[in-house]
């Protein structure tokens, strides 16, 4: 167990850190998916601006 107050909080705001880049992660990959099984231009113009945000968001 950590000592330091610092690296107590530092332990609380990496968790919280890795449960948003968890969930950001999963929802960026199940949109990947939606894209890749899109068969028109229509129905992918709109999802592939917002995988892009989601890929910048991640990087």
């Amino acid at each position: 167990m950590a000592n330091h107050k610092s690296s107590i909080k530092r332990i609380r705001s990496n968790a919280a850190k890795r449960l948003r880049n968890r969930y950001q992660a999963k929802t960026t990959r199940n949109a990947i998916k939606r894209l890749r099984g899109t068969t028109t231009k229509v129905d992918a113009a709109p999802l592939l601006s917002k995988v892009i945000s989601m890929l910048d968001r991640l990087a």
